[in-house]
């Protein structure tokens, strides 16, 4: 059997950022984790904050335009060169930049930060589960985790809506892979679990993308994007929209 392995996205940047980044997917994305995230009381005054698989950055750059202290970290080096050039061009002199993995970063633990940023890596990690415990350690007491991670609940209905049978039984295992597609979607209540095992307690649940990816007629995704957008953010955390998100935003305190 293939080991699993964590996976980098040097090589493939630049597609990354136009088929995730650059449209109403990563738009709304965006939205609604700022939208999240402001609401911390914690933020209501400037915050050292870690962001975790960085990637580009945008979220973090956002943040840092707030007026917060954020060190971006990421394995792709050509992520956080795209990430460093944004920071410039937007004069941010309060974000840093270091290529490293998570588990290197909690083995060396030389800070822990009040506010640690996780966003669509977990399912892309060859062991999730120790990940949990890994960002326990960078987060400081009574700090806040926010972890966002690809829902397979979400992906199998979404499969189901659109007729892929076959796929749906298979358990959404095929042989070839596509290159931006998570390799392990992960079930929302064992996520909660390794959570709550890791020393983490719930704050709060928010989908992301209730029913952006299950219109059907896709170009309205574009050119109702505000509408879309308005009804995302007002129905998002109530069930059962909120299980139904692509992805699912935790807010989580650690104990």
């Amino acid at each position: 059997m293939k080991q699993k392995t964590d996976r980098s996205f040097d090589g493939i940047a630049a597609k990354f950022s136009r088929n995730i980044y650059d449209n109403s997917k990563g738009k709304l994305r965006q939205h609604v984790l700022l939208r999240d995230l402001n609401e911390l009381e914690l933020l209501r005054q400037p915050c050292n904050i870690l962001d975790v698989g960085a990637g580009q950055g945008q979220l973090a750059l956002a943040l840092a335009k707030q007026g917060h202290s954020v060190h971006l970290c990421d394995i792709s080096a050509e992520m956080l060169q795209m990430a460093r050039q944004q920071a410039d061009a937007q004069g941010l002199s309060t974000a840093s930049f270091q290529q490293i993995s998570l588990s290197e970063l909690a083995s060396s633990q030389v800070q822990q930060y009040r506010l640690v940023l996780c966003h669509a890596m977990l399912e892309w990690l060859a062991e999730p589960q120790l990940a949990l415990a890994q960002l326990k350690q960078l987060v400081a007491p009574a700090g806040v985790l926010s972890l966002m991670f690809y829902n397979k609940d979400a992906k199998r209905f979404a499969n189901m809506v659109y007729g892929n049978f076959d796929y749906v039984a298979a358990d959404l295992q095929v042989k070839k892979k596509v290159s931006l597609n998570p390799q392990h979607p992960l079930q929302p209540a064992e996520v909660l679990q390794w959570c709550q095992q890791a020393g983490f307690t719930l704050l709060g649940k928010t989908g992301v993308r209730c029913f952006h990816d299950y219109l059907r007629e896709p170009q309205l995704q574009q050119s109702h994007y505000q509408q879309i957008l308005a009804l995302e953010l007002q129905y998002n955390r109530t069930e059962p929209y909120a299980s139904l998100g692509r992805y699912q935003h935790l807010l989580l305190r650690a104990d």
